[in-house]
């Protein structure tokens, strides 16, 4: 299904005004995915912005540590729900199937993620980044001595805070311009490549 509806209140670049460096990024992007995420599309309104949006995005997310890429990806999913920021819950909804292989996940992360089907270790992971992300101002020895005892260093615990605070930026500027999430992120994660691609009678 294609949609109609416009990705950004802002304008959107023709690809001939991209600067070279996000040109390459973009296309980068779409060869590995097989289409452009949105939020290339529509940061690429702010050069600038853009190049120091993603430098802080890969530093936090492709990196090596003590949290699995799924688990950065769950940070997201619930904090972005917190935030009602529908580009984020959707797209690393989509992201967080892939990693852990879990069709469900995504959706009880979202919703509840003390209900989900996570460890008590991700549990915890998750109880801190909502408490980052709606009362940072009360963030005490307490919460970093409950992370300890489920195995996170601090250097774990500055990456969780470090991503939940990212994205709020990111879910509130998606807010603010409206930033639509692509079709093709709804239903990837949910069920085998070949049946989503092959058509219902």
């Amino acid at each position: 299904m294609t949609t109609l509806q416009p990705i950004s209140r802002y304008p959107v670049p023709d690809p001939s005004e991209w600067p070279d460096d996000i040109s390459a990024r973009i296309l980068e992007v779409q060869q590995k995915a097989g289409f452009v995420p949105n939020v290339f599309l529509t940061l690429a309104h702010r050069p600038d912005e853009f190049r120091a949006f993603f430098a802080y995005h890969d530093a936090l997310m492709l990196k090596e540590g003590g949290l699995t890429k799924g688990e950065r990806e769950m940070i997201v999913v619930a904090t972005s729900a917190v935030n009602n920021c529908l580009y984020c819950v959707v797209a690393h909804g989509a992201i967080l199937r892939i990693y852990e292989k879990a069709p469900l996940l995504a959706d009880q992360v979202a919703v509840n993620h003390r209900k989900a089907d996570i460890t008590a270790r991700q549990r915890a992971m998750l109880d801190f980044a909502l408490k980052v992300c709606r009362e940072s101002g009360n963030i005490d020895e307490a919460d970093f001595q409950n992370l300890r005892e489920q195995g996170f260093s601090d250097e774990d615990i500055w990456d969780i805070a470090a991503i939940t605070a990212f994205f709020g930026l990111s879910n509130r500027m998606a807010n603010v311009i409206s930033m639509r999430p692509n079709d093709e992120f709804y239903l990837m994660g949910r069920v085998p490549k070949a049946a989503a691609e092959t058509p219902q009678k």
